[in-house]
């Protein structure tokens, strides 16, 4: 039995959608050659995959790509706030 495939391991997952996206969804796996269930987790497993990928990835403008080099190379001098954040860790990782 493959990973994964054990009844005990598998969750389940149920959706009431209209009969017209059903009949959809049905004549795109019939046309992959697919169950209907086989569609849909492969399709529910790309979309989610996507929408991680994209919340995960920072893109930045042309400008903002260039102030945030610019910050590094170039770090502003330590404000007060700051050094007092400093102290305080340091006091605590003591």
């Amino acid at each position: 039995m493959a990973p994964g495939s054990n009844p005990q391991s598998m969750a389940r997952l149920e959706a009431s959608v209209a009969p017209e996206i059903k009949a959809l969804w049905q004549k795109a796996a019939d046309l992959e050659g697919r169950s209907l269930t086989d569609f849909v987790i492969a399709s529910v497993q790309a979309a989610a995959c996507k929408v991680i990928k994209q919340h995960q990835i920072l893109k930045l403008s042309v400008e903002d790509s260039e102030i945030f080099v610019d910050a590094l190379l170039n770090p502003p001098k330590p404000n007060d706030a700051l050094k007092a954040a400093a102290q305080r860790y340091q006091q605590i990782m003591e």
